[in-house]
């Protein structure tokens, strides 16, 4: 072996490394690489424990009202796909981070970033959908700002949402509440989003036509509060997918989590795509979703609430939270086995939302 150094600068690597100098695209994917640059550049530089309690909306309380807080920005490639568009992300995705505290949404601000030589037509199709979609989860876009970039600085559109809502006397929606015995219930099919992406920006076909689930989850949250205001924690599992979303839980309320694999509701196309790509349903992206923990003796209810619902009539208990395990997700297989189900370092598709 020779005795030169080996010059590695000019290597590169599949999965982004840790400690790079440079954003990644994994940066953005929900996963390992998001947590860190939350908890190790923004949280230290804001600071404030509002902002530490790292949910998809911060609880606060204002003049005795107990609101929750939320912004989310939207860079999804293609802007329109099957099921939806950026305007009903934009909508959508910040009225569900608001539900995720038990919070009847209200008010949304809307930003809109535009590329130089975008078509009108096309911000007027995504202003349309934004409305009806707004309209239709009972929220009304209060304020906004609109800002140009140069023609090949951005991407088309991009869009900011900001919004507020009145959390319910008695709600208390939060990781720390997790007890071993809490039920864990998803609400119905995952993945369905993140698929329909993949198929229109790849040029991709299984089959059939997919479509995302974009939808409002204020209604299925309401549905299920009606039950017992005693949920313990609600997540949508957007970037990063259901296996995201119970890693962020399992962390933050220092319990183990299982989940029965078999029980999982993944749709046929879903599971095709993710055979055929490499890929696990677990972590593709959903956007009319969501998965909560439950105390044990109010789940029988709350499941039959959530089943009466559009949103949630395939809703199904997936696992538990345990004492085992602190802070990890555990599947079982169908073949009796386990598998640890971590926290994915990046996206397995970028601009997802």
């Amino acid at each position: 072996m020779s005795d030169t150094a080996l010059d590695i600068t000019g290597w590169t690597c599949p999965a982004p490394l840790r400690d790079r100098p440079r954003v990644v695209m994994g940066h953005g994917g929900g996963g390992a690489l998001s947590a860190e640059l939350v908890q190790h550049l923004f949280a230290p530089a804001f600071g404030g424990e509002v902002l530490a309690q790292l949910g998809d909306s911060a609880a606060v309380s204002l003049g005795g009202v107990r609101l929750a807080f939320s912004t989310d920005s939207y860079v999804v490639r293609p802007l329109f796909f099957p099921g939806g568009s950026i305007g009903d992300l934009a909508v959508n995705g910040t009225v569900n981070d608001l539900a995720m505290s038990g919070a009847e949404a209200a008010y949304l601000s809307c930003g809109f970033i535009l590329e130089e030589g975008v078509e009108m037509s096309v911000v007027a199709r995504v202003a349309e959908a934004m409305g009806a979609a707004a309209r239709a989860a009972g929220v009304e876009v209060a304020t906004g700002d609109t800002k140009v970039v140069e023609s090949g600085h951005g991407d088309g559109i991009y869009i900011n949402t900001a919004g507020i809502g009145i959390i319910p006397e008695g709600v208390d929606l939060r990781p720390q509440r997790v007890v071993p015995g809490d039920v864990v219930i998803v609400s119905g099919e995952i993945g369905l989003h993140g698929v329909a992406i993949m198929s229109v920006r790849e040029g991709l076909e299984f089959g059939v036509d997919v479509q995302s689930d974009c939808a409002a989850l204020g209604g299925l949250v309401r549905s299920m509060l009606a039950v017992t205001p005693d949920l313990h924690v609600l997540r949508d599992p957007t970037r990063g997918g259901l296996a995201a979303s119970l890693n962020e839980i399992a962390a933050a309320s220092g319990t183990g989590v299982v989940i029965h694999e078999g029980r999982v509701p993944v749709p046929a196309p879903v599971a095709n795509a993710c055979a055929i790509l490499g890929l696990d349903p677990l972590y593709v992206a959903n956007e009319g979703k969501l998965v909560a923990f439950v105390p044990r003796e109010h789940a029988d209810a709350v499941l039959d609430a959530m089943r009466a619902h559009p949103l949630g009539r395939d809703a199904t208990v997936i696992g538990e939270a345990v004492d085992a395990h602190p802070g990890l997700v555990v599947a079982r297989t169908a073949l009796g086995g386990t598998r640890v189900v971590d926290l994915p370092i990046g996206e397995q598709l970028p601009r997802i939302c």
